[in-house]
């Protein structure tokens, strides 16, 4: 067997492996961007909050990805830093409904970007600005702002508006850092 996935290799016929860490706060939509980024058939109907994580995996047309679903509560937070090292990619979810949580979200970007593991190494990272199908939400470009991502100098990242409920802006997402990890 070890012959044949070789082979397919030299060919372009295997698929990359990527791990890719989803973090955010809890009730972001992590979980449920996951879900619908997985094919239909393996979608799961009944979501619930994710306790410590979860590993979950899909494919795009080049790429095979791991993706952590890191807990965003509040006590679970500290087990990030644990898969830093292992992470190719980071997707960071925001409630962009939950305005007086922003700036949690932020200490906690902060605390990802200046953490040894990931400060130095040039990681694509996506943001989704979700929940943007509910009144309160504020746009991307707001988001953008509040977490000052223009401040990101040293890693190229992506904000997309997204609905994971109805999946929208998730391919959006996902073809950009496929794109990143495949340069």
């Amino acid at each position: 067997m070890g012959l044949f996935d070789k082979l397919a290799g030299w060919l372009g016929l295997k698929k990359k492996e990527v791990h890719v860490l989803c973090l955010g706060l809890d009730n972001s939509g992590k979980t449920t961007i996951i879900n619908k980024l997985k094919p239909s058939n393996a979608q799961t109907q009944d979501i619930v909050p994710t306790i410590g994580f979860s590993i979950e995996k899909f494919k795009t047309s080049s790429l095979s990805f791991t993706v952590f679903d890191m807990s965003g509560q509040g006590r679970y937070r500290n087990l990030w830093e644990h898969y830093y090292k292992e992470g190719q990619a980071i997707i960071f979810v925001i409630d962009s409904s939950d305005k007086l949580r922003m700036v949690v979200a932020k200490e906690e970007l902060d605390t990802l970007l200046n953490h040894p593991d990931i400060k130095h190494r040039r990681l694509p990272i996506l943001f989704f600005a979700n929940k943007m199908d509910l009144r309160d939400a504020i746009s991307s470009v707001k988001v953008s702002q509040l977490l000052s991502l223009e401040n990101i100098k040293d890693k190229p990242w992506h904000i997309c508006a997204s609905d994971a409920l109805k999946g929208e802006g998730l391919q959006e997402g996902v073809d950009w850092l496929q794109d990143q990890i495949t340069q």
